[in-house]
């Protein structure tokens, strides 16, 4: 049973627990979760290994098109952000981006990439690049889709 109070919401948990309360965290508590998750991770990722890869595409000195990817756990590289403008669409500009970036990511011992797009996006552009669709959801209230694929390399 939760109960508000405002900033805070009370609850009873059963298991003799007594009265907890969540709350909005501060910068330095988010920091602190977030140092409590690492130590708890390294008793299951054996390694470390971090690295990004951030390219892009000039045409006459301008840019016209970037990628940006880091590496997380298990060897696993993160695409957060690719780009190209509209004019440079559909002319191979994305397809050399993303074939630098599995080249990279292999030299730097990468062994899976993973990324997620809207509909709108990429979708069809990374399933002809050879990313496979590992999950999606259909939002239809707000009118989009979003993918998530994996592509293992080495």
């Amino acid at each position: 049973m939760f109960i508000s109070d405002g900033m805070a919401a009370k609850t009873d948990l059963k298991g003799g627990y007594g009265r907890m309360t969540i709350i909005d965290l501060t910068e330095e508590q988010a920091e602190d979760i977030e140092k409590r998750l690492s130590d708890f991770d390294e008793d299951h990722i054996t390694y470390k290994m971090d690295g990004c890869i951030r390219i892009g595409m000039e045409d006459n000195g301008r840019l016209i098109a970037g990628l940006d990817a880091c590496v997380t756990a298990f060897r696993i590289l993160y695409v957060s952000t690719v780009f190209v403008d509209e004019a440079y669409r559909r002319k191979g500009v994305g397809a050399a981006l993303i074939g630098e970036m599995e080249k990279r990511a292999a030299r730097m011992g990468v062994n899976a990439i993973r990324l997620d797009t809207f509909d709108w996006q990429g979708k069809e552009f990374y399933e002809a690049l050879g990313y496979t669709a590992v999950g999606h959801y259909d939002h239809k209230e707000d009118g989009y889709s979003e993918y998530f694929f994996l592509k293992r390399i080495n």
